[in-house]
């Protein structure tokens, strides 16, 4: 007993150090803050403008939505489906194939795509073919490539898609071969997990709803800026009449598969309609109801319905939490596009400039850090090049910048660890940086 007595000992004093360390950090941090000086009030300033730019243009059309996909892929899907086409064992033409169409489809950032990739991840999906999505998502939008091409012209809008194409599967490749003796939980392969019985209701009930919230999502982050779009009276988009009909088949198949109750679908169908009438110039407000419609549906049904709504709260409260504070970090260090934060832009312009390995490392370094809104890293491009910056480090922000960002990395952690995210992180750095630097010697 006395050698464990000695251990317990022993942790209970480093224990107290650690803490003794931590509460002088604090004092020293606090004594010494520079409040009052420029530079940190304006990035605190930009730290808080970031997080209400990312809560009326992101959260509303992009975060919701993703978090009850996850919802309804923890709860709908069964393990050994995801087994089967994303797990270690599936062929790795169809696991990587379809991790990469997958994550393509959709018009998301790197934050949007976490609830989806937790969600496959904790499903069952082998790390590699997970890994593969996560990337692809944000990286492989097909607006923001077009975009790309027309803007800062068609060699760099290819470049950027094939390499963002191969990058994903190299990426999931290397996570894979990396972590192959661990499973999705870390403890055992997913292959020798249980297998689970017979599905509850057919699969095509599972992919009908899936896909109207895919839909909704897709369609309602169609177009700049998440509330209005430039409604005229009496004139809406085109894409809030597909986000609609979504919305309805949606409401459809929660009554008619999954025992929604009439009433409550019913009553969130006409607030959403009476929301829509009152204010036609701001469909935010009625895309709000429905979302809380949705949610009032999944706290007063049953059985699936009610684990849907269950495992969505679950990954919300894991996600949105750090997901806002990394927000809040990224905009005090670096500040909005356009805008500074404790560092400054001319530091980025002068370390960006030509084609060198240090200027598209300092760029994939830089990428990783910011937040990038969906499609906004192309006209904060466009500017940099004004300013001199190289082709070669234009690319490599263009592969890490949508796929990384400090937000995403601190929520990413609490998914798959600390080792999982650096390396991650690490291959994300590493391969944009030698492709910017090719990309820019070749040209």
């Amino acid at each position: 007993m006395a050698p464990f007595r000695t251990l317990f000992r022993q942790l209970a004093v480093s224990i107290e150090w650690r803490a003794l360390l931590l509460i002088v950090g604090l004092f020293v941090a606090g004594y010494f803050l520079p409040v009052g000086t420029a530079r940190f009030d304006g990035a605190v300033l930009e730290g808080l403008h970031l997080v209400r730019t990312y809560a009326r243009e992101h959260v509303i059309m992009c975060l919701v939505p993703a978090l009850f996909i996850a919802g309804g892929i923890g709860a709908l899907v069964r393990r050994d489906s995801v087994l089967r086409y994303l797990g270690p064992r599936a062929p790795k033409p169809v696991a990587y194939g379809t991790a990469s169409v997958s994550g393509s489809v959709l018009a998301v950032c790197s934050c949007t795509i976490l609830p989806l990739f937790a969600s496959i991840y904790r499903a069952g999906g082998g790390l590699g073919p997970a890994s593969t999505f996560l990337y692809a998502g944000p990286a492989i939008n097909v607006m923001a490539v077009i975009l790309t091409a027309r803007v800062l012209g068609m060699e760099m809008g290819v470049a950027r898609a094939t390499a963002a194409i191969v990058f994903s599967i190299v990426i999931g490749l290397m996570m894979h071969a990396i972590f192959r003796r661990q499973g999705p939980d870390g403890e055992m392969p997913a292959a020798a997990m249980p297998q689970t019985g017979p599905p509850a209701r057919p699969l095509s009930q599972v992919v009908i709803c899936l896909s109207a919230l895919v839909g909704i999502l897709i369609f309602a982050s169609l177009g700049e800026g998440a509330s209005g779009d430039g409604c005229a009276e009496g004139s809406w988009p085109v894409k809030w009449y597909l986000t609609g009909a979504a919305a309805g088949v949606l409401a459809l198949a929660l009554v008619v598969w999954y025992g929604a109750r009439p009433a409550v679908v019913a009553g969130v169908c006409a607030a959403v309609a009476a929301a829509s009438m009152a204010a036609p110039r701001h469909p935010e407000i009625a895309f709000v109801v429905g979302i809380a419609g949705l949610g009032l549906t999944m706290k007063t049904g049953s059985g699936d319905l009610a684990v849907w709504g269950r495992h969505t709260w679950a990954f919300t409260k894991e996600i949105v939490p750090p997901l806002f504070a990394g927000v809040f970090l990224a905009g005090v260090l670096l500040g909005r596009p356009g805008h500074e934060g404790l560092i400054p832009g001319v530091w980025v312009e002068r370390a960006v400039g030509g084609n060198s390995l240090p200027a598209c490392f300092f760029a994939s370094v830089a990428g990783a850090l910011m937040y990038f809104a969906t499609c906004t890293e192309v006209p904060i491009l466009q500017g940099l090049m004004g300013a001199g910056m190289g082709k070669g480090p234009a690319l490599t922000l263009l592969l890490a910048g949508p796929a990384l960002s400090l937000p995403g990395m601190m929520v990413l952690r609490g998914i798959v660890g600390t080792r999982k995210t650096l390396v991650f992180v690490a291959l994300v750095v590493i391969m944009s940086t030698l492709c910017g630097f090719l990309f820019g010697a070749l040209g």
